[in-house]
């Protein structure tokens, strides 16, 4: 199961707020760490949604013009 962008920034704003909340200075270090990651994976679906959506338009464009060529060969 493939997860979400908005899953992944509410575990980095998660770990954010522990991090502003920790008290131990390693237990604020581990949530940093893990925004960090949140924030990278997070990151890492965007780019890739962003990938697929470009994808998809040349795909819909090569059609398009395969379709044209097409009804110029018949005509």
């Amino acid at each position: 199961m493939s997860q979400t962008f908005e899953f992944y920034d509410a575990r980095a704003s998660e770990a954010a707020t522990e991090a502003e909340r920790a008290q131990l200075v390693m237990v604020r270090e581990r949530a940093l760490r893990a925004e960090k990651t949140w924030r990278a994976l997070a990151d890492q679906v965007k780019k890739v949604e962003h990938e697929r959506t470009k994808a998809e338009g040349y795909r819909a464009e090569r059609r398009a013009a395969e379709a044209l060529a097409l009804e110029a060969k018949s005509a």
